[in-house]
């Protein structure tokens, strides 16, 4: 009867320990959930946007190569797409006039994605803006003066980018919708990881040479947003048709 007892006190006490350890994964996981609602915050500090009121915004980052800029630009063409906003980093501008010049003919708007490809989370203050200020200077000897939008180059920022952004004139933008396409997971893939695409979304995408499947996916992006009845523009149209959801950052 003792032996009876003992394996079931040991029982009770495993069962215990699970129970308490999934409460706090429980827990956890809806903490973190709950860090990711988008919320439009009226409190004072510095903000991101990565999300709009209505419509779409295709965004592209370019940061280097020569061969995918222009595929993605004809698409853009064939399908009619009059808006859509490429983040340029400095660099690849500075070595590309001709497609930053046609990106600008062909009425897209024109973002900045910091100089080099650097994290400016692990960097200190005066780097951060060395870096947007050597970017701006490209941009200004190509004549592309009204940039307002800036993209941390790998996509992780901090108050302190906002800041320093802020300081310079330009507004931070993230996304709110993932393509994922930089990492080539197939076109059904990417297809799938923007079907959930909807009012107020900005879309991630890439026009670097690193991402090889873009330019194939994307026509069916664009015709599955017209099929929602999604009217594509540009970030800073987004912006100015309505309210802007953003992050107040820590």
């Amino acid at each position: 009867m003792n032996f009876f007892v003992v394996l079931n006190g040991k029982v009770l006490k495993n069962v215990a320990l699970i129970l308490i350890a999934a409460f706090f994964t429980a827990w956890f996981l809806f903490i973190e959930n709950l860090a990711q609602i988008p919320v439009f915050s009226m409190k004072e500090g510095p903000k991101a946007i990565y999300k709009g009121e209505k419509n779409l915004a295709l965004t592209f980052n370019i940061g280097w190569g020569d061969e995918k800029a222009e595929p993605i630009l004809d698409t853009l063409k064939n399908e009619n797409v009059k808006s859509a906003t490429f983040f340029l980093s400095g660099s690849w501008a500075e070595r590309h006039p001709d497609l930053v010049n046609r990106i600008v003919k062909e009425g897209f708007e024109i973002g900045m994605l910091g100089y080099n490809y650097i994290d400016y989370t692990e960097i200190e203050d005066a780097r951060i803006a060395k870096d947007i200020s050597k970017a701006q200077e490209v941009f200004k000897k190509l004549d592309v003066n009204e940039i307002k939008l800036l993209r941390a180059p790998t996509g992780h920022f901090d108050e302190r980018t906002i800041k320093i952004a802020k300081r310079y004139g330009f507004t931070v933008v993230h996304w709110s919708l993932d393509s994922q396409d930089w990492q080539n997971p197939g076109v059904k893939k990417i297809l799938e990881n923007t079907s959930k695409a909807d009012k107020g979304d900005i879309v991630l995408l890439h026009a670097s040479d690193s991402a090889k499947q873009t330019a194939k996916a994307l026509p069916q992006i664009i015709q599955a947003a017209r099929q929602k009845n999604l009217k594509l523009v540009t970030v800073s149209e987004m912006i100015s048709n309505g309210e802007a959801q953003s992050n107040e950052i820590r």
